[in-house]
């Protein structure tokens, strides 16, 4: 008997073995949520922000975090828009939910997840004072027939050469790239890329200042180009890791190489590209502290050299720049217990479950970014607190003097 074999196409595997073992890390991370919630609502006040006398003083003096808005609020996004005027966004509660008070510190995860079906959106001149835009985008706008039920991680991008803000979000099942139809920051809304867009977790945008090409990002982490009027991809997606291998936290005996597991981004630093992406410091779903981390490279598709260490309680916070600027990185409560005291913190071990010092609402920590005469770059985080790594980091990374030079 003949027996015949249909191989498809290099393409297909290799999209189809991408799947599954995104699928699977997915899958692993929703179990360990599940397992490692918090069972009660936890029972402890919230902190309002700071006053503006101590935010104006911190963004003068760039060296401590600063937590500038109290609110429900996960993956903060903040960007400077056209009209100069910083946007923020993020993953939020439904406006009406009264488990804003009833239940502050909801995790945003599982069977009893807070996360709204809207993305709400403010807008500030100074970083202080924000002025609510409302919800410009529901999932009433989302072209899935079933568009689901939550809205995660959107970001706001202002397309120059558009004239239009480009909205990215998530869940994967359910990921959307989106256009305002003009300059304002509302629909209706148009989906360029509907095909090219199913399946992307935490999408995110960004414009290559070298050639003012536009990459998009997701997972942690595939990279593609996309096509001058955003119809469709203008290339295959490849995946950046870093150079660097770590043991397997659910294997030991294996090696990985990925950044993290979700929010990833990139910046440009000197002529580098950086990747920066988020894991949990013990690299086990919920268990230590939501840290970044990051890698460079000549090239946007890579190759990336190794791993190093942002900042801690960073995770999915985003880079951006004042109009001065001086750098920062948005950071946000994602913890199953209260947030802690920072007496002791840079020595405590935080492996047994989640745990954070940030606020409920936006903090922006201030960030060393510098490329060094080596061409290396250097990224940390200034406040001691954010600085380096704990006990319970899974990778040693190099300690760093908060109080001196980077180096040269």
């Amino acid at each position: 008997m003949l027996i015949t074999l249909i191989i498809p196409p290099v393409k297909q595997i290799h999209k189809t073995l991408f799947t599954l073992i995104f699928s699977s890390i997915f899958a692993w991370s929703l179990n360990l949520h599940a397992i490692l919630l918090p069972e009660e609502p936890i029972d402890a006040p919230v902190e309002p922000a700071m006053s503006r006398a101590e935010i104006e003083a911190g963004l003068k003096s760039h060296d401590r975090a600063l937590y500038i808005k109290e609110g429900w609020i996960r993956d903060p996004y903040i960007t400077l828009g056209p009209d100069d005027y910083y946007y923020l966004t993020g993953t939020t509660i439904h406006p009406d939910d009264p488990r804003e008070e009833t239940d502050p510190y909801n995790p945003g995860l599982g069977q009893q997840t807070a996360v709204g079906n809207v993305v709400q959106v403010w807008k500030s001149k100074d970083l202080i004072d924000w002025e609510y835009l409302g919800t410009p985008y529901t999932l009433e706008d989302s072209y899935h027939e079933q568009p689901g039920k939550v809205i995660w991680a959107p970001e706001v991008h202002w397309i120059e050469e558009m004239g239009k803000w480009a909205l990215v979000h998530c869940p994967r099942p359910k990921s959307i790239l989106a256009f305002s139809a003009g300059a304002e920051l509302k629909g209706p809304w148009a989906f360029p890329m509907i095909e090219d867009m199913q399946r992307k977790h935490d999408p995110s945008l960004y414009q290559d200042p070298k050639t003012g090409k536009w990459w998009m990002l997701w997972a942690n982490t595939m990279v593609a180009p996309i096509k001058d009027d955003f119809s469709g991809f203008d290339g295959e997606a490849v995946r950046i890791d870093p150079s660097s291998k770590r043991p397997d936290p659910l294997n030991p005996e294996k090696m990985i190489s990925r950044i993290g597991h979700e929010g990833a981004t990139m910046i440009m630093v000197g002529d580098k590209y950086v990747h920066l992406g988020t894991a949990w410091s013990t690299d086990k779903g919920r268990q230590g502290s939501y840290n970044l981390y990051y890698c460079i490279s000549d090239k946007i598709n890579g190759t990336y050299g190794p791993r190093k260490f942002a900042g801690r309680f960073l995770g999915h916070g985003t880079p951006f720049q004042t109009r001065d600027g001086k750098w920062w990185n948005t950071a946000f409560y994602n913890a199953n217990v209260a947030p802690l005291s920072r007496e002791g913190i840079q020595d405590r071990d935080l492996g047994e479950t989640a745990q954070t010092i940030n606020q409920r609402g936006v903090t922006i920590v201030p960030l060393v970014v510098k490329q060094l005469e080596n061409g290396e770059v250097f990224i940390r985080a200034k406040d001691p607190d954010y600085a380096n790594p704990g006990p319970d980091e899974a990778q040693k990374f190099e300690k760093w003097d908060s109080k001196k030079c980077c180096c040269k």
